[in-house]
């Protein structure tokens, strides 16, 4: 039992010897154990033969014990004998220097309190003599700036109140330097107020220098705010009476007068802060120009409300919120029966109607609002470079979202009188007239509107005009869109360009695209009166001077959001909106100001040039099918007509009908450029690039169409010089088609020269191709528009020919 354990704690997870039922078992048991005796074995002798190496690492260690004990004896005897007595003495001397310090401290903070009480005594009988017989008020606040510098707890001591009082000024220092700087104060408010009384400047200098040293820095830049805050209402009243009576300030008085206003308060913010930051501190000066913008509420609020009254302004807004716009109105509103649409004012209709333009002009003097809202654009203009300026000046910045320090209006100037003054009196006037005003002008430029004169279809006959040809309309109402956005934008309002931008999108699409849509429409539709029949020639070249219209003011408009958006250089630029360029990020930089006026124009041009692409691509569309598309087949009959593809002669067709002088390889060619051009050539004649090269290409398309049923129709008709004429006949066709158009037109006919060029393939290069399709390979030398099953088609339309399946 014991020698069963024995071998089970040796041989671990082998197996037992004693269960074994075989000798093999007996064997592989036996043979494990040897070698597992083996590595035991190995691992004592390893231990063995490592034991001499401890043993002598062993007695190195005995022997360092022997010397450190030794040393450790050593050690103990130094620390007690000589040591000990050491460190008392340290601890007594490093003792004795620290109350030596402390001494020392004392005394220094005593000789601190002695020379601050002898500063003071010095500045309190310096105050009482300076204030005496002498009056040297200068030298008085000097003392008194002396004292202020020393601490209160100073000043408040027992022992200053001990030493300082003397017999001739028996108070206690803090209640003789509390009473000469009030004194002085009183004294000095005095004689600054005579003098600005006088106008002595150097006399209000002086003083106004003086209220620092004395502690009284709120008192003096009151003072001073006071006096400038005078000087400013005087000008104003000076400014404003220079007018004379109310019924000569003509022009731009109003505006200027606000203008001298600000740039006197500037000039006094300007002039005045080295001086008061300088004496008074930095920053100081805040305070008066927040004084200075109270008194510009009260002042620049008397002009406004002087100005409107004498403007009559509550009148005028009455005035335009009323007007009817009666012609744009009637003109939206179905045609009625015998009529032929909305006659031009120059027209006898209109001029013999009763409460016709005439008398709503009566009501509404244009060039009275157009004054107005120029005299109010550069008074909103002014007020923005000012609140700029006073933003810069005074605490205009703080940091965004994302980190970047932005210009933000100052809470004094925003939340003004003045403030709320400008946006009822000036921004909503503004933004009222001019919606009246743009709409009113869209309203009189179509009014006026005239197509341009001797304009034919008849290439033979020259035009009477130049190109490019559009109507009055368009020149008038860019003009006017121009003149409002310039206006708008000068007022470096947001408020402004927030509600005259989206007004001036919406009336361009409502009233100016949408009455040329009218027009086009209702009036010039070019509409055969017999089937099979052109148009009545009047009504085509109408169309296309609309058509036209739509393209050149999109040109223009682009043009002019382009000007707003592209900052230009200083040099020469306007200023007489007190702006030094056109860039839009100077014009309005309070927070992201800038980003939402560029957004508002940037949306205008997106929603005006879809409105007037969509116009102008279903007017191309109509034009097409009204003209072009109807001609197109006989067009390829006439151009193709007693032409024979199956002979094998080198003849053509018998061509009777034509002259006979036209027997040559650019037959059909030559048929389809003339009756083409004479289709194509009057269009562009009139037309712009753009709105031609769009015809060109829808034209193009449904001519390609047109040709590919053609050839398709020739199957088994066409011979193999057949084939060849008919691919040169077609790429005349092409050349004559896409002339003068871009190159990409030629695109369209890509079916039509690959079929043509199945048909004249060799038969090994066909073999080729047939193979790489068999090989699903594309050809590298050719991009196939035809599938595999077409070009097996085309290639079967050479008569005789099996096309390879």
């Amino acid at each position: 039992m014991n020698g069963h354990n024995v071998v089970e704690h040796v041989n671990g997870d082998s197996k037992d010897v004693y269960k074994a039922t075989s000798i093999a078992e007996i064997q592989a048991t036996l043979a494990q154990l040897n070698h597992r005796e083996a590595s035991v074995t190995a691992r004592l002798d390893a231990l063995v033969a490592s034991q001499k190496d401890l043993s002598r690492e062993l007695g190195r260690l005995d022997l360092l014990r022997a010397q450190l004990g030794s040393q450790v004896v050593n050690t103990r005897a130094i620390s007690n004998g000589m040591l000990s007595s050491a460190a008392s003495t340290a601890h007594r001397i490093s003792g004795a220097v620290k109350r030596l310090d402390q001494e020392q401290s004392n005394v220094k903070a005593t000789l601190s309190v002695v020379e601050q009480v002898a500063e003071l005594k010095a500045c309190v009988l310096g105050v009482h003599g300076s204030m005496g017989a002498p009056q040297d008020w200068e030298t008085a606040a000097s003392y008194l700036s002396r004292a202020s510098e020393i601490p209160h707890s100073i000043v408040n001591s027992s022992f200053a109140e001990e030493i300082v009082p003397t017999a001739e000024v028996p108070d206690s220092p803090s209640v003789t330097l509390e009473a000469a700087s009030e004194s002085l104060c009183r004294l000095f408010l005095r004689e600054f107020e005579k003098a600005t009384e006088v106008g002595d400047g150097a006399k209000v200098t002086r003083f106004f220098k003086l209220f620092p040293l004395i502690g009284r820095s709120e008192v003096g830049l009151d003072a001073y705010s006071r006096y400038v805050c005078t000087g400013v209402a005087a000008r104003a009243r000076q400014n404003l009476d220079a007018g004379g009576h109310s019924g000569k300030r003509d022009g731009y008085f109003y505006a200027g007068t606000l203008t001298k206003l600000f740039e006197h308060i500037a000039q006094i913010v300007e002039g005045h802060t080295p001086l008061v930051e300088r004496h008074y501190g930095e920053g100081k000066m805040g305070r008066v120009i927040e004084r200075l913008q109270v008194e510009a509420d009260v002042q620049g609020g008397i002009l406004l409300d002087t100005y409107s009254d004498e403007r009559m302004i509550d009148r005028k807004l009455t005035d335009v919120k009323s007007y009817a716009f009666s012609f744009l109105v009637q003109s939206f509103l179905p045609t009625q029966k015998g009529t032929s649409g909305t006659p031009r004012s120059a027209s006898p209709a209109v001029r013999g109607e009763a409460g016709g333009r005439a008398s709503e002009d009566e009501g509404v003097d244009m060039k009275e609002i157009d004054g107005l809202l120029g005299e109010m654009a550069v008074m909103l203009g002014r007020w923005a470079l000012y609140t700029r300026f006073l933003a810069s000046k005074h605490g205009g910045m703080e940091e965004d979202r994302s980190g970047k320090m932005i210009l933000v209006v100052p809470e004094y100037v925003s939340n003004s009188n003045l403030q709320n003054k400008v946006s009822k009196t000036l921004i909503e006037s503004f933004n009222v007239m001019t919606t009246f005003f743009f709409r009113r002008s869209v309203e009189k430029a179509f009014q006026l509107d005239e197509f341009p004169s001797d304009l034919t279809l008849n290439v033979n006959k020259p035009l009477g005009a130049n190109p490019p040809f559009m109507t009055s309309a368009v020149d008038d109402v860019m003009y006017i869109v121009n003149q409002v956005l310039q206006r708008s934008i000068a007022t470096a309002q947001r408020a402004v360009v927030s509600s005259v931008l989206p007004t001036i999108s919406r009336v361009l699409g409502s009233d100016f695209v949408g009455m040329i849509q009218r027009k086009m429409r209702d009036e010039s539709y070019p509409k055969a009166a017999i089937a099979g029949a052109l148009p009545p020639e009047d009504k085509t070249i109408q169309f296309l001077v609309l058509l036209n219209n739509l393209d050149i003011a999109t040109d223009y408009f682009k043009r002019i959001i382009s000007s707003h958006l592209t900052p230009r250089s200083t040099e020469g630029s306007d200023t007489t909106n007190g702006h030094s360029s056109n860039n839009i990020a100077d014009m309005f930089p309070f927070g992201n100001d800038a980003s939402i006026v560029e957004g508002h124009l940037k949306n205008m041009e997106h929603s005006f040039t879809a409105k007037t692409t969509d116009l102008m691509n279903d007017g191309v569309s109509v034009l097409f099918h009204q003209i072009i598309k109807p001609r197109m087949r006989p067009i390829l009959v006439d151009t193709f007509r007693d032409i024979d593809y199956a002979t094998e002669s080198e003849e053509v067709g018998d061509a009777k009908a034509d002259d006979e002088a036209e027997r040559d390889d650019d037959l059909v060619k030559n048929r389809f450029d003339r009756i083409w051009n004479a289709l194509m050539r009057p269009m562009k004649r009139i037309l712009t690039e753009r709105n031609f090269s769009k015809l060109q290409s829808v034209s193009t398309e449904y001519l390609s169409r047109s040709l590919e049923k053609r050839i398709w129709s020739y199957h088994g008709r066409v011979s193999e010089l057949g084939a060849v004429r008919l691919e040169r006949d077609i790429a005349g066709i092409v050349a004559v088609a896409v002339g003068g158009g871009k190159y990409e037109l030629r695109d369209a006919f890509q079916k039509c020269i690959q079929l043509c060029l199945i048909m004249n393939m060799e038969d090994d290069e066909w073999e080729e191709l047939v193979a790489a399709e068999d090989e699903s390979q594309a050809a590298a030398d050719m991009n196939w528009v035809l599938d595999a099953g077409e070009r097996r088609r085309a290639r079967a339309i050479v008569k005789d020919r099996v096309a390879v399946v």
